[in-house]
């Protein structure tokens, strides 16, 4: 086999698998767009809700979240705050048992955000009774309203699990605006969208909340660091369906360097292999049952990783035209197709002069992510 028969070979695989994963993001952008979501109404009922806050190291930011859970207008007697502290400093939990929380300091050897939550629950007094569990990151921060919003949220839905809608608290340089971009696009495409066309929203690992007996009885199935794919395929496999509410914020802090950025990203990548690899084997049993917000969810992670696909088409793109010109046609106009998806699933705040500088290190970003992964993969081996 020649050059050329190899060349057109790895072209047209490598387009085939880049073009199935453009198309479901334009699917789902399209959608994104009809806005379809749960009608909200103000409920008579208040639940009691608790709150947990995984916090690793996280000594510089977990005040300013204890403090913006505490300052709720929801009634105080009906909600409880629980922070996980895990390798932190003693006068970070000194200064944390002065808040009127629960505070559980666990020392564990590997930690995760599933073990904290799996410490928490079991370590939570007997007596105490519970309708809602809500999981934030020790980063976040959320306004006065939320576990009102929460409350109401939970009651329209009707279902055991809903996703706020998670959006960056800061943008102070050009990763953390890419991170941020690449985090409202991902609500766009797999939470607005999804609901639009009547598929359950991912899980976004903090602003979630769920019905707490379900949450109680499977968080302690979770095995891996990826707690929330995992909550995730729990809840698909028990056909519970996932709401999203767009306007109920969550600010999340975004990574600020380039090094952040790639290893999130590699881990990422790392943590969509993984789901592929403990959920592949229910796709007959979901598509012979017509379980298609499984099936959905199943091929989600067995597309192409949007790091990895912007890669091949930024290569293929370059590359190509130096080797056979009529072959880069067809990279090109994806190019443009998904460039063109991508500012359709972006919203207006996050465009303006920053946004343009930091658009500019996409390509190197995309890249080191990309190299990024062995190292990553080997490390998870240990």
């Amino acid at each position: 086999m020649d050059f050329w028969w190899i060349l057109y070979i790895v072209d047209g695989l490598l387009f085939v698998i880049v073009a199935a994963t453009v198309a479901y993001f334009t699917v789902f952008v399209i959608a994104s767009q009809i806005k379809r979501g749960t009608k909200v109404v103000k409920s008579k009922r208040q639940n009691r809700i608790i709150v947990l806050i995984p916090a690793y190291k996280c000594d510089k930011v977990i005040e300013r979240t204890v403090n913006s859970i505490l300052g709720q207008m929801y009634p105080q007697r009906l909600f409880d705050v629980v922070v996980i502290s895990d390798h932190q400093n003693e006068i970070t939990n000194f200064k944390l048992a002065q808040y009127p929380i629960t505070l559980l300091t666990p020392n564990f050897k590997k930690s995760t955000k599933g073990k904290a939550l799996q410490y928490a629950i079991n370590n939570l007094p007997q007596f105490k009774i519970y309708d809602i569990a809500v999981v934030l990151d020790a980063d976040n921060i959320v306004l006065p309203e939320f576990l009102e919003e929460i409350n109401n949220a939970y009651e329209s839905a009707g279902t055991k699990a809903i996703q706020a809608h998670r959006v960056s608290k800061n943008r102070d340089t050009s990763t953390a605006i890419l991170d941020a971009t690449f985090e409202e696009i991902n609500n766009t495409v797999f939470r607005l969208g999804h609901i639009s066309l009547g598929l359950p929203s991912a899980l976004s690992g903090s602003g979630m909340a769920f019905n707490y007996n379900w949450f109680k009885e499977n968080i302690g199935k979770t095995k891996a660091a990826w707690e929330d794919k995992e909550l995730e395929a729990l809840l698909m496999r028990q056909h519970i369906f996932v709401d999203y509410f767009d306007n109920i914020y969550v600010f999340d802090e975004k990574v600020r360097t380039t090094n952040d950025f790639k290893r999130q990203r590699s881990r990422w990548l790392s943590t969509q292999f993984h789901s592929i690899l403990m959920n592949i084997k229910y796709l007959p049993a979901a598509l012979y049952n017509k379980q298609y917000d499984l099936v959905d969810k199943i091929l989600q992670w067995m597309l192409l990783p949007r790091t990895l696909m912007m890669g091949i088409i930024i290569l293929m793109s370059v590359v190509l035209p130096f080797i056979y010109m009529s072959l880069a046609i067809k990279w090109w106009i994806i190019a443009a197709l998904i460039l063109l998806v991508f500012a359709i699933a972006t919203p207006d705040y996050l465009v303006d002069k920053r946004w343009d500088k930091a658009f500019m290190k996409l390509p190197f970003s995309v890249f080191l992510s990309i190299f990024h992964l062995n190292g990553l993969r080997r490390r998870s081996r240990h």
